[in-house]
This record gives C-alpha cells, structure tokens and sequence, in this order.
C-alpha cells in the first residue's frame, strides 16, 4: 500500500528517539495514521521502546507540541487531518500546521515527518490512512520519510 509514486526508502533507524505528535479528531483515521507512523518504524529499524505517542486536541496544535518537545527527540512524526468545511477554517489550519512545522523543522534542524491529510471530505481522508481498504498510507510514509531524512543528515554530518 504505498502512495502514488512514493519512494521505497530503506534505511536504517536504530537508536533514534522518535515522537509521534497526533491531533485527536477523527478517530478512525486518526489511529490508522498512528498505526502507519508506528509501522514506518518499525520497518526502519526504530524500536519500539523508542517512540513515544503525544496526542494533542487537534491538527493546529501539533505545531505548538512540536516546538515544545523538538529538544527532546532526534525526530518528530506530526500527524493529523483536516477536513474542509463550509468556512475558510480549513485554509486557517493548513496553513498554520503547514509554516509552523516548516518553521520548527528550518529552525531546529530536525527531521519532521509531515502526515497531516488536507481533504475535501471523510472518505479521502480514509483513503490515505493506511487502513484496510486505503490506497494510501500517509502516517507510514511520513514516518519513513523523517528517519531517512534524518539518517541522511547524519551521514552528511550536518
């Protein structure tokens, strides 16, 4: 179940402290994206004692949760979903979660897994969430996607 033209990363993640930063809405999504980030891990060789779950309220809060806790993890997984709506809400939160995390990753150097669905409606959102009968499994490539780059870094030194 990968993404539409998403890389086979193989890398090697052991020892790294990772945090799994997740918004709380939509629970079934929700927790098909954790358990795809947790997979991720698994598959790049994090162990489990190494990981830790922080939930927060919602996708906005992750950034918050994110600054607060990127001195303590060599990696973070932010993870969350937003639904549009009939209101500019749904441009509000994007783009706040988008330029913060962006914002902690440029400031910190740290490797952030992004795996916050954006959606027009409840049944892309399951589509992406790695569950059963989902195309796409965003939580697992997000996670992926901080340890390779944070093993890319190290190796490079920087």
């Amino acid at each position: 179940m990968s993404g539409h033209g998403s890389p086979d990363l193989n890398v090697d993640g052991l020892g790294l402290r990772v945090a799994i930063v997740a918004a709380s809405w939509h629970d079934v999504v929700m927790n098909g994206l954790i358990d795809g980030a947790r997979r991720g891990l698994a598959d790049a060789g994090v162990g489990e004692s190494d990981v830790t779950l922080v939930r927060v309220p919602g996708t906005f809060e992750l950034t918050a949760a994110c600054a607060r806790l990127a001195d303590k993890f060599d990696v973070l997984v932010a993870l969350g979903v937003v639904i549009r709506g009939g209101t500019p809400h749904f441009d509000y939160v994007c783009s706040a979660a988008t330029d913060g995390l962006t914002q902690i990753g440029v400031t910190t150097g740290k490797a952030i897994g992004f795996g916050v669905l954006t959606c027009d409606n409840d049944e892309q959102a399951l589509d992406r969430a790695g569950l059963e009968n989902s195309s796409e499994d965003k939580g697992h490539e997000a996670a992926t996607a901080a340890v390779a780059t944070e093993v890319t870094l190290r190796a490079l030194g920087a």
